[in-house]
């Protein structure tokens, strides 16, 4: 073992963060394929990355290139129409926050970007639930029907079958975590049964001239949630925020998808996992597509301190809350027009 092995060890056990200069690649095949000690083998690599810097790429994942290839030009497909044909599913006429958002309509980092909002334009896509569903007739914020666009044929079942994919990626992640933390693999199977999933297509306009804070694609910031998994087009333009606080690039590698710990899986961990500020900025000259998927629990699941994140001298930071409650505080605090008129919570 080098040197730089054994501080990078030793500060690894202590459990300090290690100001990583790039997001790690992990091999899932042997966790997908393999027996429980390949699983536990890949688990351990991903709870590092965690712990470390809060993201990772994940390659030979199980998701057929070709579906993710033909999501994006569906995406295109819908962000190539006139502004007057998205407007028709716009997100303000949802009661479950789904539909399209123009660019600006989010604001990641409202401190910074007092003027505007991000130079983004995105659609937001859920689980897809009719008004008979318990939840709905409930009235359970943030479920629903999804609006769906006219006038595409094939789009609506095209991001439905990635959508569906996506999620049973999402559901292996979390096993890992599980055994990542010294948890039984199943231990967040329960808290998944009706999970929180969103697919969230991104549109990102070139941008020239200088560029400073005040307005950028994806301003500086931590995802709400559980995990979010991105598959990034070619050109690129994702910066992750590493421990010593430099901003360094996360590139696309074909293959491989993006994955990083949003707030509430910092929040169940006590911070073991960090949740780390990232943002995008497409200084590229070309137009810039990416398909964030945001995977989080049942809308009621107790988010409370793991037991094997506290202890005696680690007390929670955090007091219990759930799901649910947590993804609309964090909303609240990014869409004006939640802000301005929010649903039933």
């Amino acid at each position: 073992m080098t040197p730089q092995e054994k501080t990078e060890l030793a500060q690894s056990l202590r459990g300090e963060r290690l100001a990583l200069e790039e997001v790690p690649l992990i091999d899932f095949g042997p966790f997908l394929a393999g027996d429980l000690a390949a699983r536990r083998q890949v688990a351990g690599k991903i709870g590092q990355a965690c712990r470390d810097i809060g993201f990772f790429y994940l390659k030979n994942h199980g998701t057929p290139e070709a579906l993710v290839a033909g999501s994006f030009a569906e995406a295109k497909r819908f962000f190539d129409q006139s502004m007057a044909r998205k407007q028709e599913i716009a997100i303000e006429n949802s009661a479950c926050h789904r539909g399209y958002f123009a660019v600006g309509g989010e604001n990641l980092d409202p401190a910074k970007q007092t003027e505007a909002g991000d130079l983004k334009e995105g659609i937001k896509i859920g689980r897809d639930l009719g008004p008979e569903h318990p939840r709905v007739r409930q009235g359970l914020a943030l479920h629903g029907a999804n609006q769906w666009p006219g006038g595409l044929p094939g789009w609506r079942e095209a991001m439905q079958r990635y959508f569906d994919a996506l999620e049973d990626l999402g559901r292996q992640i979390m096993r890992a975590f599980a055994l990542a933390l010294d948890l039984e693999e199943e231990h967040f199977t329960p808290l998944l049964t009706e999970p929180m999933t969103t697919l969230g297509p991104l549109h990102y306009p070139p941008q020239g001239g200088r560029i400073t804070e005040k307005r950028i694609g994806a301003g500086a910031h931590t995802d709400f949630g559980c995990l979010t998994i991105l598959a990034q087009d070619p050109v690129g333009g994702l910066q992750v925020r590493n421990a010593a606080g430099k901003w360094i690039d996360a590139p696309p590698i074909p293959g491989a998808f993006v994955v990083n710990i949003g707030d509430m899986m910092a929040r169940w961990t006590n911070d073991r996992f960090a949740s780390t500020y990232h943002r995008v900025i497409n200084a590229s000259g070309r137009e810039r597509y990416s398909m964030p998927f945001f995977f989080d629990p049942n809308f009621e699941a107790e988010v409370a301190v793991l037991p094997t994140c506290s202890g005696p001298d680690d007390p929670p930071k955090y007091p219990p809350t759930t799901g649910g409650r947590h993804l609309l505080d964090m909303i609240d605090a990014t869409f004006a027009y939640h802000r301005e008129k929010p649903v039933p919570r």
